[in-house]
């Protein structure tokens, strides 16, 4: 499964869940790089792109229900 198909099976408490957890997961990756200890600069890439997507989901939700 991809990572859109899973976002979009989550409930927005989860989502919620998932996007905080990411945004720490990105500071602590950033502060890794600021230190000279990060590994995998494609990870930073990798974080930032979850975040907007699972900010993507919750946005068509929001717009799907403000329509209903």
């Amino acid at each position: 499964m991809t990572k859109v198909i899973t976002y979009r099976e989550m409930t927005d408490e989860e989502l919620n869940a998932a996007i905080t957890e990411a945004g720490e997961t990105l500071f602590n990756l950033k502060m890794q790089q600021t230190l000279g200890q990060l590994e995998n600069k494609a990870r930073i890439r990798e974080v930032r792109r979850d975040i907007a997507r699972i900010q993507t989901i919750l946005t068509e939700r929001s717009q799907t229900e403000g329509d209903a």
